[in-house]
């Protein structure tokens, strides 16, 4: 699992014109599911993720977690983070679950992020989407 963390002052995710999720202060999460993952491999994402401080405090220093600001998080599947581009130039996405299963651990992880007291959206797993970001900072985190 790749969980491509953004902070962001505000993101949302608009799919066939109709905007179907959005946020402000908070997490951007570009998630790709590969074949070898499970549910200990989200648990233990989650949890990183929600105590990553990554956010100022009152001396300008990232000494915040998400729960502190009152944060939100957006969590968008992306396949294509497990793209495979070591040969040619047309990226392969064998590494990638297959369709159910990645939803079933996508649909696992937004839950989890729930429980873990996140304020959570999503957007559409498989749709085409158009997600919007204002990037804070920019600060980037990967976790896999």
């Amino acid at each position: 699992m790749k969980a491509v963390i953004q902070r962001v002052a505000k993101a949302s995710v608009t799919v066939d014109g109709k905007r179907i999720a959005s946020i402000g202060k908070g997490y951007l999460v570009l998630l790709g599911v590969g074949q070898e993952d499970d549910r200990t491999v989200a648990d233990r994402i989650v949890k990183k993720m929600a105590a990553l401080r990554i956010f100022e405090d009152e001396n300008g220093k990232t000494n915040l977690s998400i729960k502190d600001v009152g944060g939100s998080v957006l969590v968008v599947s992306q396949f294509t983070l497990y793209a495979d581009t070591s040969r040619g130039n047309r990226p392969g996405f064998t590494l990638a679950a297959k369709p159910d299963m990645a939803e079933e651990l996508y649909l696992y992880f937004v839950e989890k992020c729930h429980e873990a007291g996140l304020p959570v959206s999503h957007g559409q797993f498989g749709a085409h989407m158009e997600v919007e970001l204002l990037n804070d900072g920019p600060f980037t985190i990967i976790l896999e």
